[in-house]
């Protein structure tokens, strides 16, 4: 253990001041650098636990060389991160527990910054935070993604850097103990691989009158390596439909973050493209609409070309838009497939449904049910 740097994590009976969760599943390649960041933070007491969700590779002996309490899923298959962070959380010593992905390597002062939050506002639930405008992996889809994000959320009108959230995300978020156990944590029936957990937490506790906070400068570097294959599975099956079916079963009209008005019309305006360029066949004259989708987006989202082009220049924010048509394209299928599945599937369960409670892990339940059917049933991939 010569090779890992000091940290404040250490043996003894002690309550820290924060409880750092981390799901993993076969994640050595990134595991390493998120626990060597975490051991560089400054000024935070804190303990870590890394959840080993059925690995087979050196994870859980990683987790173990940099002083973290491994806790291992009784199961040979992956129950998925709902569950390993539930299970985590359920251990965590502290009155605070900050929710990590394996992919992603913490600034040094996040959790300083985190803990200050909660510290001079006790009314404060949750906050969770953001990636930062340096991704880690290279190459084109990889940053744009990233940057992506991290426009995403440095968006809105911060006061000291934070602002109101309907939603959570557990790439980087924190959250008090108390109210997660008290709102019977993620709801692993529904979500059984990655998808909107935390998005669907973050509903629940604030509509039962919790508040939570986006913190722009709490930041962490994504680690992860982006493809074309990944990304449509990410956009469509993991966020896309099953956020849409979140919105649909709980009413919420919600208007933040990726779906934002703005956002909405450059879905419909991708749409018409993608419907355009197979009636040109047949009346060219339709391909002006196939024209004008990349002109709506172009404009609808200037702040963000912008920002591209000032990170890493005019090309690459050009080179950019074929991945951004690509993400609008998604969100579309994503609205088309999930308003399918409610209309022909889910309307006529609803009502059994809606007689059960999420398998979570504390007193309150919700009325969510299984209505993710088809896709929280899917072998979960990585």
């Amino acid at each position: 253990m010569d090779d890992v740097p000091p940290g404040p994590t250490g043996p003894g009976p002690r309550r820290p001041a924060l409880s750092i969760v981390i799901p993993v599943h076969n994640g050595e390649n990134d595991l390493e650098c998120c626990l060597r960041r975490l051991r560089e933070s400054r000024g935070s007491d804190f303990e870590i636990i890394v959840v080993d969700d059925a690995s087979t590779d050196n994870s859980a002996a990683i987790a173990v060389r940099f002083g973290a309490r491994v806790i291992a899923t009784p199961n040979t298959v992956a129950r998925g991160p709902a569950s390993a962070r539930n299970d985590g959380a359920r251990e965590a010593r502290s009155a605070l527990v900050f929710f990590l992905d394996a992919d992603v390597a913490l600034h040094p002062d996040a959790l300083t910054k985190a803990l200050a939050r909660f510290d001079a506002d006790p009314g404060l639930t949750a906050l969770f935070g953001s990636y930062d405008d340096e991704p880690a992996s290279p190459g084109l889809v990889s940053r744009f993604r990233n940057l992506l994000h991290h426009f995403t959320h440095q968006q809105g009108r911060f006061e000291a850097n934070v602002r109101p959230a309907r939603t959570f995300w557990t790439g980087c978020g924190a959250i008090r103990r108390e109210a997660f156990l008290e709102a019977g944590g993620f709801d692993p029936r529904l979500y059984n691989r990655p998808a909107i957990e935390d998005i669907e937490l973050g509903y629940r506790l604030t509509r039962s009158g919790h508040r939570i906070v986006l913190a722009r400068d709490v930041l962490g570097t994504h680690l992860k390596h982006w493809t074309i294959s990944n990304v449509i599975k990410t956009d469509v099956f993991q966020r896309g439909v099953p956020w849409m079916l979140l919105i649909k079963r709980s009413g919420v009209a919600e208007s933040d973050l990726n779906v934002r008005p703005g956002q909405k019309l450059c879905v419909a305006a991708t749409g018409l493209a993608v419907i355009a360029l197979p009636a040109a066949l047949w009346t060219p004259e339709v391909l002006f609409f196939a024209a004008l989708a990349p002109l709506v987006i172009l404009i609808l989202n200037l702040p963000f070309y912008r920002f591209l082009a000032k990170k890493r220049g005019v090309a690459f924010a050009a080179a950019s838009l074929p991945f951004h048509l690509l993400y609008f394209a998604c969100c579309g299928i994503s609205v088309i497939l999930a308003l399918s599945y409610w209309h022909l599937v889910l309307r006529r369960k609803r009502s059994a449904s809606n007689s059960q409670g999420p398998m979570g892990i504390g007193r309150k339940r919700t009325t969510a049910g299984r209505d993710m059917g088809w896709f929280s049933t899917r072998r979960r991939t990585r």
